[in-house]
């Protein structure tokens, strides 16, 4: 009901200047807002999340902002993408709505204040929540050597993050998604999964590792790609991050922007990859669905075509922070 009150207003605004200060007033008001999270518990990856409901990277990208967002009765926050330094991402104006489809374009390019920023802002407080941590390479480092920079960032926030999510699908970083590509991924995966038995056996502890994969991959890529998380034992697949297809949004004034489409013009091509990597992995290793989720219906049909978790993002701008337990308790 509140939504609905302010909602016109931060419409009103740019829409980073009303993602800046949405986040400014959570945070500033979450000692006053009681803790109404769902509780139905989900174990997935080795971890027991409170519910299936999460919140999807790229809103808190230096969980600068967990105190608040953690009001908002999320089971788990993935934040990040977080890079080895900060940089600034992409020149504004890059964050675009196109309210007739309830989608945005984003082309923020990992703004964000570095690794060792966001180790801070996480602190050593308890959490009643499933943290994930997403990482991505600078825009300056080549994508060859790209292992490198998510080498860096997974040994840093391996002891904080409850699971580790990497992000190689961002149209916005200028060749990350050729890391995609089955060589290519092969070699990343790899060399992380030497850095996690190192890992593992230094800390004593063992941190579930996710992949984020696009809706623009091609199908025939799907086999190959469903081997490798075998064979480098991941843990979950995220599926999908943003789209660069404007198919759904032909006509709009605003679909010649570049970036990445979320919202609910990517509804169809999140079910068709989660469809298919369901249909190569079956329960296997898990898959978290995102992308064009505004309903409790539209989740639970996630689950029913294979997912084991959902997460939000632009649904909750267009629908509100109700949404989350909205969700929550139909599932």
């Amino acid at each position: 009901m509140l939504y609905s009150l302010v909602k016109p207003l931060l419409f009103a605004l740019d829409p980073e200047q009303a993602h800046d200060i949405s986040l400014d007033m959570l945070q500033l008001m979450h000692p006053l807002l009681p803790q109404r999270r769902i509780n139905k518990p989900v174990q997935v990856m080795g971890l027991e999340f409170p519910n299936a409901v999460g919140l999807a990277a790229g809103l808190d990208k230096n969980a600068a902002y967990l105190d608040g967002l953690s009001r908002l009765g999320f089971g788990f926050i993935e934040v990040g993408s977080v890079t080895p330094r900060g940089q600034s991402g992409n020149p504004m104006p890059r964050i675009f709505r196109l309210n007739r489809d309830q989608s945005l374009i984003n082309r923020m390019g990992f703004n964000n204040d570095g690794v060792d920023r966001l180790l801070q802002n996480i602190g050593e407080a308890k959490r009643d929540f499933v943290l994930g941590i997403n990482i991505g390479k600078n825009l300056s480092t080549p994508v060859d050597q790209a292992l490198s920079d998510y080498g860096e960032v997974y040994k840093k926030v391996y002891q904080k993050a409850d699971y580790i999510a990497i992000n190689i699908s961002s149209p916005n970083t200028p060749g990350l998604r050729d890391l995609q590509n089955e060589a290519a991924l092969e070699a990343l995966l790899a060399g992380l999964e030497q850095l996690r038995l190192k890992l593992e056996d230094e800390h004593q502890v063992q941190r579930p590792l996710a992949l984020k994969l696009s809706p623009d991959l091609d199908h025939r890529a799907i086999a190959g790609i469903a081997e490798l998380l075998g064979k480098y034992n991941v843990d979950c697949l995220i599926a999908t991050n943003t789209t660069i297809a404007r198919d759904t949004v032909q006509g709009h004034p605003l679909a010649g922007e570049y970036g990445g489409l979320s919202g609910l013009a990517l509804r169809d091509r999140s079910r068709q990859l989660l469809s298919a990597f369901y249909s190569e992995l079956g329960d296997d290793i898990p898959i978290i669905s995102v992308g064009g989720i505004d309903s409790a219906e539209e989740a639970q049909l996630r689950l029913d075509l294979g997912a084991k978790l959902v997460q939000l993002y632009t649904g909750l701008i267009y629908r509100g922070p109700g949404l989350v337990n909205a969700i929550a308790r139909a599932l």
